[in-house]
């Protein structure tokens, strides 16, 4: 009867009780747990020496050795050097990839075999039907039932082919559990019958279907209507009623260990023992204590002596056991393992299937602030913050196994060699190491704990350039909830030096649990990895800086919308049509501005399908979109103008719908582009924004996240930004209580100067051959708009006195104007705003700064008897600032030779 025990034992070596056991009452099956296991070649002497204590004690068969290695973090066996680091379960389900389970399983159980393992405690068929506080976590496939039976058949089929036996677990479900909170306190399941048939049994039902060797019943408690159970495992109404006759199991199985606390006390391992054998288990686990073990060997005698157990049913159970080994072991096999041997020449694939696994596992939830790669918004000299609670380290981890090497070598070390473990703050430790070597540049980094933000967290988020704050099934230990949101409220909250408001990049990771945030919109930049272990940081750390494309999303009823699609595509570009697209266009631009920060106006404030529109006979203009032809809605938008007076070819906006974006719309529209103005022949040079209209002066630089991103955007694209020149638009308001500084006024009155104002086409010959002494584009083009409407515009001349030479010019523009489309900012509806536009000082002029601050000056007295609101205008940051303007949008103005330009690919 010893065949109808799994035992398991304390000790890395042989000891006399487990060969008591094996010899005495020939116990046929151990489970080897991370206790008795230091390395692969320890493992597999352990493992030779017991099956030789077998065979030499006479057992007809080999001991069935178990084990539970179901990777991410539950891995009995750990060795860094001939034993491979999977993804977790969910991890693998997140590759949303049934070939690399498959892969990943075989793998697994062919390492395990090597060293003499034949029977897998796995896979685990549980579904999340309550994701929230479920211990059981990335350890199941998710809370879709069919995508768990996919998944956990071809885990099954994978250990199979490697020659081990599999074990389903945990029966009936895991995966909907309530706690009560005492240790004495059984979990119950309280779905009915009919709710687990249509969800958590399915899984089990269809591997069952597919040949699954053995099942692992769980000791938790069940109560709903038509079943009241106390422990699952020693119930007749859930062993013998549900998985053997209704689901039509006749395979082993295996009950949950009767030394739980909860279990040994309510019932004892004795009385447990005999209940369990009668509730139709064939195999009862008992995972340590060599005097309990043998009181449930005592019982089980006991109970065939005393009639409470039948013959038959013994009967029955030792054939299922026989059979289920002979299907994974045989004397020949068990006494020659593989070993060390095998698994070298297994690890160079088997590596590179890890390596492929995780990096297709890493989910990137939401990026909503295109915050990835962290490479485009950070410079090197910029430092990251890490903040990362402490946690225990992961049995698959070198951490926990304390692998020797110095936390505090001054040098790079290779990844997951030089780590052992002190306190959970040094599990994230050469993760941090590991991002900055990848950046060279500086990552700060420190724990938190249930105290929430210290100060010192404080003053390392307000020094940091960006923010990385770890959690780790945060949904159970919901300090590390509340912490998450406290930084990210500090985020939101951030100043730039200038005054105005600037969010500080955050990046939220889960590292274990990927339903800590993943419906918290407010966390705009969330990564999954399913694991902490040093494989899946290291993955992490390739994701984070753009070497690794994400693919992965969450299994289940998440993924088709949390997937993040990578791939460059080759979208359909059209030409824009006026007929057809100007209503999708206005409703594009009402949605990008909305989308704009809050209290912070956007640059598409005031802006239609009217402002790129220009119809002027001097620019020629080409527009494109990518459109839904099923909804005509726009994907994106790119608007391009060809300036006759310069040879300017402009590209003066690419727009993309917010949920669009990271699917190559831009790449596409910006693309054909430039193909459409290289083909002219007739351009000079190439300009990324534009004063005409008024929208993007340049590259938007207000946030500086964005900054970077577009600035390596646009490079890879072709363009030279590191030639970029700051512009900006800048806003005087209230102008009813606006008074000039004393220093201007004092230096316009030593000023050899004099000032007027003209409209009209009149004084045209002289403020157009003034203003040929500026290439910049669009220059000529505004100048004749505000001469042709004299009753809207005008313009300020500064000239030398005698010969009346002009040597300066700005426009001066109401919201009337025929071409205040063009200008949004002019379309205010809750004030009246004029433009103060394009300066233009002369090479000749001797104080720049003077003669524009002087145009500026008069510009804003003629525009306060108009009874104005405020003034927009453009020009030099220095000289407007010191009048009291703000900056209302800054840009950088890229323009490279047309030579130098080719279409990207």
């Amino acid at each position: 009867m010893g065949q109808m025990f799994i035992v398991g034992f304390d000790g890395t070596d042989v000891t006399p009780q487990i060969r008591n056991l094996i010899e005495v009452h020939h116990i046929g099956t151990i489970l080897l747990t991370a206790k008795n296991l230091k390395s692969a070649e320890q493992t597999t002497k352990l493992i030779l020496d017991l099956q030789t204590i077998a065979h030499n004690a006479g057992h007809t068969v080999p001991l069935a050795i178990g084990l539970d290695q179901e990777n991410g973090g539950v891995n009995s066996l750990f060795d860094e050097t001939n034993i491979r680091q999977f993804p977790s379960a969910m991890g693998v389900a997140a590759t949303g990839s049934l070939d690399m389970a498959y892969e990943i399983a075989k793998a697994t159980g062919q390492e395990l075999a090597a060293v003499g393992i034949n029977w897998i405690m796995g896979p685990c068929l549980d579904v999340l039907t309550n994701v929230k506080n479920q211990p059981l976590g990335v350890r199941s496939m998710g809370d879709d039932p069919e995508e768990v039976s996919k998944y956990g058949v071809a885990f099954m089929r994978g250990y199979k082919d490697a020659g081990l036996a599999t074990c389903g677990k945990h029966f009936p479900s895991y995966g909907n559990l309530e706690f009560l909170g005492s240790s004495l306190d059984v979990p119950i399941i309280t779905d009915s019958l009919e709710a687990l048939s249509l969800s958590a049994l399915v899984p089990f039902r269809n591997a069952i279907a597919q040949g699954v060797d053995g099942m692992m019943v769980g000791g938790c408690a069940m109560s709903s209507a038509g079943v009241n159970v106390m422990h699952a495992c020693l119930s007749e109404q859930v062993v013998d009623n549900l998985l053997r006759a209704d689901l039509g199991f006749d395979g082993v199985v295996m009950s949950e260990c009767l030394e739980m606390e909860a279990l040994s006390q309510n019932i004892g391992v004795g009385g447990g023992t005999v209940m369990a054998v009668n509730a139709g288990c064939d195999l009862i686990l008992l995972c340590r204590l060599y005097s309990v073990q043998l009181e449930a060997i005592k019982h089980l005698k006991l109970g065939l002596e005393n009639g409470m157990i039948t013959s038959e049913r013994i009967r029955r159970s030792l054939k299922r056991m026989m059979d289920l080994k002979a299907t994974c072991t045989n004397w020949e096999k068990a006494l020659s393992p593989g070993g060390v041997q095998s698994l070298s020449i297994l690890q160079l694939s088997h590596s590179q299937l890890s390596s492929n696994a995780y990096n297709a596992s890493i989910t990137v939830v939401r990026d909503k602030d295109r915050l990835l790669p962290l490479s485009s918004i950070l410079e090197p000299e910029e430092e990251i913050l890490m903040l990362s609670p402490l946690v225990k380290a992961l049995p698959a981890s070198a951490l926990a196994h304390g692998k020797p090497g110095s936390i505090t070598s001054p040098g790079p070390t290779p990844w997951g060699k030089s780590v052992s473990l002190m306190s959970g703050e040094n599990i994230f430790r050469e993760f941090g190491r590991s991002l900055a070597r990848k950046r060279s540049g500086r990552v700060l980094h420190t724990s938190y704990t249930a105290n929430g933000v210290r100060p010192v967290h404080e003053n390392l988020v307000n020094r940091a350039s960006a923010i990385v704050v770890v959690t780790a099934d945060a949904n159970r230990n919901l300090y590390q909830h509340g912490f998450a949101k406290h930084i990210a409220m500090i985020c939101k909250s951030q100043f730039a030096l200038g005054g105005e408001k600037r969010e500080k990049p955050l990046v939220v990771i889960s590292v274990s649990s990927p339903y800590d945030f993943a419906l918290d919109s407010s966390i705009g930049t969330y990564i999954c990895t399913y694991d902490y272990t040093e494989t899946a940081l290291q993955a992490l750390v390739e994701v984070l800086f753009g070497d690794v494309s994400p693919t992965g999303s969450i299994p289940g009823s998440m993924s088709q919308n949390q997937k993040v699609n990578q791939s460059k595509q080759h979208w359909l570009v059209e030409t824009f049509n006026e007929e057809r697209d100007v209503k999708a266009l206005d409703d594009l631009l009402q949605l990008l501005e909305q989308e704009g920060p809050v209290n912070q106006r956007s640059e598409f404030f005031g802006c239609s399908s009217k402002t790129f529109l220009l119809h002027n006979p001097g620019i020629e203009e080409s527009h494109y979109v990518v459109r839904n032809s099923s909804t005509q809605s726009l994907l994106g938008f790119c608007s391009t103008y060809v300036f006759e007076s310069t040879g300017t070819g402009v590209v003066g906006a690419i727009v993309v719908d917010p949920d669009r974006r990271k699917l190559s719309i831009g790449h596409s529209l910006h693309s054909r582009a430039i193909r459409n103005l290289l083909q002219r022949g007739d351009i000079k040079r190439f300009q990324l924004g534009s004063r005409l209209p008024s929208v993007f002066l340049g590259i938007p630089t207000s946030n500086n996240v964005e900054r970077k991103r577009l600035r390596r955007w646009f490079a890879s694209m072709g363009w030279n930004t590191a030639l970029s020149r700051p512009v900006c638009s800048m806003l005087l308001k209230n102008l009813a209580t606006w008074t000039a500084p004393d220093g201007i006024t004092r230096s316009m009155q030593h000023a050899e100067i004099e000032f007027d104002l003209v409209h009209g086409w009149q004084q045209a010959d002289s403020i157009l051959d003034h203003i040929k002494t500026s290439s910049r584009q669009g220059i000529v083009e505004i100048y004749q708009l505000a001469l042709g409407d004299q009753n809207n515009c005008g313009i300020i001349r500064a000239k030398r006195p005698g010969d009346g030479t002009v040597l300066g010019s700005v426009i001066l523009c109401s919201p009337g104007s025929n071409w205040a489309d063009t200008l949004p900012a002019l379309k205010d509806a809750n004030e009246v705003v004029w433009g103060i536009c394009s300066p233009v000082i002369s090479p000749a002029a001797g104080e720049y700064s003077t003669m524009l601050q002087g145009l500026i000056l008069l510009g804003i007295r003629q525009i306060k008897q108009q009874q104005a609101d405020a003034v927009d205008g453009d020009g030099h940051f220095d000289s407007l600032s010191a009048m009291g303007f703000n900056v209302l949008h800054n840009f950088e103005e890229v323009s490279c030779d047309a030579a130098t330009m080719k279409v990207p690919g």
